[in-house]
């Protein structure tokens, strides 16, 4: 079964966080956030993994503890689904082209944690969102999903187009990463016997 779920509380959000990695994309997102939410429903969509989200934050404080603390829980989550990683491909990767945008996507779900980040977003909102928060979402998932990350933007203009490529193609690389690798269905991938 690989399934999981989290909740989070501290003084500043109450997160809970359930996914199915065997699932169709299927996805109900609730943070409070309108941009973010739109994000994670792409998350959801093109990693094929089935994601309920629901946070409460601080939101009358600002958006960054509600999705830096989402980041944190949904990374957990994935890492509590996927177990020892038995069976898995591990290694993902996408280049997604989005209008003017297109952004690269390279993870390993190797256990070390790494965020390497080379995306400009040109305007420091979209909307009422912070698009630093990107950035800050991304460094909280590959931390407590024990991601080793690398995002790099390609080229791009619009900052809606440059975030939204940045989560489909962390959702499409992540995809491939957790899917069974039916060549090695009972292994662990890695040379070391662990992960």
């Amino acid at each position: 079964m690989r399934k999981a779920e989290i909740s989070r509380k501290t003084a500043e959000t109450e997160i809970s966080v359930a996914v199915n990695l065997d699932g169709t994309g299927a996805r109900r997102v609730a943070t409070g956030v309108g941009f973010f939410d739109h994000m994670l429903d792409q998350l959801a969509r093109h990693s094929m993994i089935d994601m309920e989200i629901s946070a409460k934050g601080d939101l009358h404080i600002d958006d960054h503890h509600t999705v830096e603390d989402t980041g944190i829980a949904l990374g957990q989550a994935l890492t509590r689904a996927l177990g020892d990683k038995r069976g898995i491909r591990r290694y993902g990767e996408c280049t997604l082209p989005m209008d003017d945008a297109q952004v690269r996507c390279a993870l390993d779900l190797s256990g070390r944690p790494y965020l390497v980040w080379n995306v400009m977003l040109p305007t420091p909102k979209i909307g009422t969102f912070d698009t630093e928060l990107v950035r800050e979402f991304f460094q909280a998932l590959a931390t407590h999903g024990g991601i080793t990350l690398h995002i790099d933007m390609v080229h791009g203009i619009n900052s809606h187009h440059i975030a939204e490529a940045t989560f489909k193609a962390v959702a499409r690389a992540l995809r491939l990463a957790v899917e069974p690798d039916p060549r090695a269905a009972d292994a662990i991938p890695s040379t070391k016997g662990t992960l």
